[in-house]
């Protein structure tokens, strides 16, 4: 992970079954949006100056894992699990400021999922970012 998840905190404390703690954007939801930076870079390039990802989603998480084919896979952040349960995309503000973002975005595109905190804890900046023992690796 290269950076923090909500707010560039450096740390976050997350819930089981409901996502970041303190996150006003949550709505209550479960899942925490985890992109990769190499992904998100690349499909970008050719739009120009395109925001930081993390400055518009507070739940954001970076990472230079492939997530094609992710679903179900459990992810696992320093000590926390997160299973993936989703293919994700930018929110409509960040789609609003960068004409062209979605369709560069097209299917597969292996950079962002949505996914289940599964394990209460921290997450920091520079914990690793693995694929669980068992499961198959992105």
């Amino acid at each position: 992970m290269h950076r923090g998840p909500m707010d560039a905190a450096e740390r976050a404390r997350v819930v089981a079954g409901k996502g970041i703690v303190g996150n006003a954007n949550q709505g209550g939801k479960r899942q925490v949006t985890i992109v990769s930076n190499k992904h998100w870079g690349e499909v970008t390039a050719p739009l120009g100056d395109v925001p930081d990802p993390r400055l518009r989603r507070a739940n954001l998480l970076v990472s230079d894992i492939d997530f094609t084919d992710a679903r179900g896979k459990i992810l696992k952040i320093g000590d926390v699990r997160v299973r993936i349960y989703g293919e994700t995309r930018p929110c409509e503000q960040m789609e609003a400021a960068v004409a062209g973002l979605q369709n560069a975005m097209s299917v597969p595109w292996g950079g962002g999922a949505f996914g289940e905190v599964l394990d209460d804890g921290e997450i920091a900046v520079g914990d690793s970012v693995t694929i669980e023992p068992g499961t198959t690796n992105l």
